[in-house]
């Protein structure tokens, strides 16, 4: 997910994303302990995307 796509969604849209990306980055470290996925990039992908969201969440929140 882009900076740009992040930045045009609500606070609480966004809150509510950053759970279920948490969620699912667990699902697939589960995943992956229980049988190896194909693509290991997947996962840090996600730790990225979610550390973006709540980067761009902590700017707003203290602008407010």
């Amino acid at each position: 997910m882009k900076a740009q796509e992040v930045r045009e969604m609500a606070i609480n849209d966004l809150r509510e994303r950053i759970e279920a990306e948490k969620q699912s980055l667990n699902s697939m470290r589960m995943n992956h302990i229980i049988s190896p996925l194909e693509d290991k990039s997947k996962i840090n992908k996600a730790k990225t995307d979610i550390a973006r969201m709540m980067t761009i969440l902590a700017e707003r929140e203290k602008q407010n």
